[in-house]
């Protein structure tokens, strides 16, 4: 287990994907899936990022779906939650944000539903960190003694508004990163109006950008986030490499299906 550098080119942290497994000793069809990151988080510190199987979501959100807001039927939404959080051993329901793609940052022990905010700060245990994502970036935090935890929404505009930078400061700590599953450096692309906003504010992040076939840019989430995290002085950054918008069985991707539903990235302290 190392950390990735900036380009991401080595080998790719192994993540460990599980799921509920019935007393046959199989993982049944409907039983929530999700990824436990393989990452140097000390004792105590419980972190997973859902997968798309295992729920009771219809149609476009077929499967775990965990948001409310993208037009799911409320109480399949609510029925995928609570399946997650058994089989998970998810200890409280998690501080649900309404996410609006900038940099704030909230203390879990302030959080009231309907919050908005695109990172959540826990500094007590049994308070549970959650962001949403369906090709935006999630990003978690651990001080390296475990005693706060952080979970970051970062699509390019919160990365652009410095979301990882906010959330950093508000951790106390430079700690340690976990990148979850995004859209990958092959499938995103942007226009040069995205790409001039992060040269101006870091000549270097030109690196995590290339011409596409259409005349545009694919942009490396991954990469710019790991730049970020680095400045902020985060250099242990684990996991990325995955992309949602290339594996329609695993994840949810609204650049490839518009309407469709949402990942949960979430962690937390135990008691």
């Amino acid at each position: 287990m190392a950390p990735r550098d900036e380009r991401g080119d080595a080998a790719s942290p192994r993540t460990t994907e599980q799921a509920t497994i019935g007393r046959d000793g199989a993982a049944g069809p409907s039983a929530p899936r999700w990824i436990t990151p393989d990452w140097p988080a000390p004792a105590g510190v419980r972190a997973l990022t859902s997968l798309r199987a295992g729920g009771v979501s219809r149609g476009a959100y077929a499967g775990l779906n965990l948001a409310l807001h993208v037009g799911d039927d409320p109480e399949r939404v609510r029925e995928n939650r609570d399946r997650l959080a058994r089989a998970a051993g998810v200890p409280v329901e998690p501080c649900w944000l309404e996410q609006v793609h900038g940099a704030g940052v909230i203390d879990a022990a302030d959080w009231r539903p309907g919050v908005r905010a695109d990172a959540a700060v826990a500094r007590d245990p049994g308070r549970v960190c959650a962001v949403l994502t369906a090709d935006c970036l999630p990003v978690l935090l651990c001080a390296r003694d475990g005693g706060t935890v952080a979970a970051i929404h970062a699509g390019w505009r919160g990365l652009a508004a410095g979301v990882i930078e906010a959330a950093v400061r508000a951790l106390g700590d430079s700690g340690i990163a976990w990148l979850g599953p995004a859209i990958g450096p092959q499938a995103f692309e942007v226009g040069e109006e995205v790409r001039a906003v992060f040269l101006a504010a870091d000549a270097d992040a030109a690196a995590a950008f290339r011409p596409s076939p259409a005349g545009r840019w694919l942009a490396d989430l991954y990469r710019l986030a790991r730049r970020r995290l680095r400045a902020a002085g985060v250099t242990e950054v684990y996991g990325g490499g995955e992309c949602t918008h290339r594996d329609a069985a695993r994840f949810y991707s609204y650049r490839r299906d518009g309407v469709t539903g949402r990942m949960a990235s979430l962690i937390w302290r135990e008691y």
